[in-house]
């Protein structure tokens, strides 16, 4: 007798994607975990509008528990989301040519507070403040697009201080403790290098909106890392050229030195870079060498400090007062250079708008710390497969990455 479709909770999708789903998935220990890792990507995949799981569930199955069982394997089943991660780069990095690495940051709107990390924060992006969650991600940005490989929730103090919310939103003892911006973005770096032996690739990052960001660049110095990152106009630096110790070293905002010179009778270099910008304008870079103050307190041969340091802008007649000051440590690259790693940010922004549009970044309706890395982790491995099932595998003999298996 034949049996009803309703009675079969999934029946996989196209071969393509089940290898996908099976190369980054397969290693989940149950057949049901596997089945439904499949069916959530398949949903994202193919569901239009917004990506609620019962949306998803009815997409791929006519059985009426469908939309328990996913919501079940999201936000309950305990599996461990790095080695979906891990495998999700590997599989990245064979079928692309990598340029950077770059961090991207999400607002999540929130009703209510329930779901793990919510707070009222001001987002930028729409000018008012919000309740929201709000994830960072590190990207590979390839020469065609970016893909999300990693993600952090930041977690204020109201949920990181209590115990009990700390026990309902089932958040780990590792995510405790005075986590900013700043330390997540490093934690990011430090995880995806664990995960692969890439070729160095610079880090890129708009950390305007952030108080840390002398700590960041101390600690991208300290891990090794090439880094061009986007900082506030009022971090205070020290003119590059001057020597330690002489009376005029006081610190003043980096957006003063650049644009204006450092009141010391410097003045910024002025470059050209071949080729115009959108609209017809020619594209110059303005730029001075600076250094990072002291930490206050640090004894002698502890600090961290990158050495000399290069703040640039791009100076577009009309618009300079628009533009982002980035301070790098590639000291030595061309004009040219900075400016088109500094596009592999806004190719990020543009990812990041197709996944909440497309792909249903923002759409994960639970409450817990484990499931909000479970839909994310879903959510990029959907993205990856829909922008690079089609491409070439890397040969095998290109020396581009290796990952690791600890």
């Amino acid at each position: 007798m034949a049996v009803h479709h309703s009675t079969r909770p999934f029946t996989p999708g196209t071969a393509p994607l089940v290898s996908f789903a099976e190369e980054v998935f397969g290693y989940l220990p149950r057949a049901d975990q596997r089945r439904w890792a499949h069916a959530y990507l398949e949903g994202l995949l193919s569901t239009p509008g917004k990506k609620t799981v019962r949306r998803l569930a009815a997409a791929v199955s006519a059985s009426p528990t469908a939309s328990q069982s996913l919501h079940q394997f999201v936000n309950a089943s305990p599996w461990d989301w790095g080695p979906a991660l891990r495998s999700l780069a590997h599989w990245t990095l064979r079928r692309t040519v990598p340029r950077a690495w770059t961090i991207g940051t999400v607002v999540m709107p929130k009703r209510g507070e329930s779901s793990v990390g919510v707070h009222r924060r001001f987002d930028p992006a729409s000018g008012r403040t919000v309740n929201c969650q709000v994830g960072v991600g590190i990207f590979l940005s390839t020469e065609t697009e970016p893909v999300p490989l990693g993600w952090r929730i930041l977690l204020p103090s109201r949920w990181t201080d209590d115990d009990t919310l700390r026990e309902r939103a089932r958040i780990p003892e590792s995510s405790v403790g005075d986590r900013p911006a700043s330390a997540q973005v490093l934690d990011l770096v430090h995880t995806i290098h664990s995960r692969t032996t890439a070729t160095p690739l610079p880090v890129v990052a708009d950390m305007t909106s952030c108080t840390e960001t002398g700590s960041l660049l101390r600690g991208l110095h300290r891990t090794g890392c090439d880094f061009v990152v986007a900082v506030p106009a009022s971090l205070a630096v020290l003119p590059g050229g001057r020597t330690r110790g002489e009376a005029q070293d006081t610190p003043v905002p980096v957006r003063r030195l650049v644009y204006q010179g450092d009141g010391f009778g410097e003045v910024p270099a002025l470059l050209g870079a071949p080729g115009p910008v959108p609209g017809g304008q020619p594209r110059r870079l303005l730029n001075t060498l600076v250094r990072l103050p002291e930490r206050p307190g640090a004894r002698p041969g502890t600090d961290t400090t990158p050495p000399v340091l290069r703040a640039f802008a791009r100076r577009v007649p009309g618009r300079q007062a628009d533009e982002p000051v980035w301070i790098t440590n590639l000291t030595r690259h061309s004009a040219e250079e900075l400016i088109a790693l500094t596009g592999h940010h806004a190719r990020t922004a543009g990812a990041l708008r197709v996944l909440e549009d497309d792909f249903g970044l923002r759409d994960f309706e639970g409450r817990s710390f484990p499931g909000w890395h479970h839909h994310m982790t879903l959510v990029s491995a959907a993205f990856a497969y829909s922008r690079l099932a089609d491409a070439t595998a890397a040969r095998t003999d290109r020396p581009l990455a290796v990952v690791r298996s600890a």
